[in-house]
């Protein structure tokens, strides 16, 4: 014996006509497949990565010769 299937939606508060029941299952069968985003891509390398390029603005001033050899 097969047990009775259950119904995906069900009406609980007025009378909806067909156009309508028809709307709602096409929104909740769009929501349903609807994919997760992809995650964002590994970083393959670091020595790759150009946001090393980027670097401060230059400080013009007494000693900013020196201070642009320093670490940050």
């Amino acid at each position: 014996m097969t047990a009775p299937e259950t119904p995906l939606l069900r009406v609980v508060r007025g009378n909806p006509d067909d156009a309508e029941l028809a709307a709602l299952t096409a929104v909740v069968a769009a929501a349903a497949s609807a994919r997760a985003p992809e995650p964002a891509p590994k970083r393959e390398s670091w020595w790759a990565d150009k946001a090393s390029l980027v670097r401060a603005p230059l400080a013009p001033g007494e000693g900013a010769w020196r201070a642009s050899a320093l670490p940050r």
